[in-house]
Parts: structure tokens; C-alpha cells; sequence
């Protein structure tokens, strides 16, 4: 356990921001779970509106260092590239 009073406030701050983080990446992972089922069912126009969502997602991400830039971009490579081929 924390013994200084800095370190007792950066652990209660670790355990905030770790709740924010996990949110936005469930929020990201469902972006990109929709998308596929648009994907899969064939709707090109939702799927193409749905792909800014997640992107915008995955950018957050991405900004905030919870992923990597290049996982971000690799992620939305592949999304878009499946929108394209319907």
C-alpha cells in the first residue's frame, strides 16, 4: 500500500483513470462489433456511417495511449477496407 501522501493520491488517481480507460475501450469495441454486423449483413450505407463512429473511437484511443497510433490506424485500415468491399 501506498506509504507517502503523493503516492496514496497517484493510486486513487490510477484507479480513475484505469475505470475511464476501460470505458472508452468497450465503448470502441462495440463501434467496431456494429460495423461488422452491418458488415455482415450486407448494408453498405450504415456500415459507411458507422465507420466514422468507430473511427472516432479508435482515434480517441489512440490519443489518449490507451492502444498504440499504429493499432488505431491498422484497425480502421481494416474496417474500412471490409465497408469498400460490400
Amino acid at each position: 500500500m501506498a506509504n507517502h501522501k503523493s503516492s496514496e493520491k497517484r493510486a486513487k488517481q490510477d484507479i480513475k483513470k484505469s475505470a475511464v480507460n476501460k470505458t472508452n475501450e468497450s465503448k470502441a469495441k462495440t463501434a467496431i462489433k456494429k460495423v461488422r454486423d452491418a458488415i455482415t449483413a450486407g448494408d453498405k450505407k450504415t456500415a459507411a456511417t458507422l465507420l466514422t463512429s468507430a473511427q472516432a473511437e479508435l482515434r480517441k484511443l489512440a490519443k489518449t495511449g490507451v492502444i498504440k497510433t499504429n493499432t488505431a490506424a491498422r484497425k480502421t485500415s481494416r474496417l474500412a477496407s471490409q465497408v469498400n468491399k460490400i
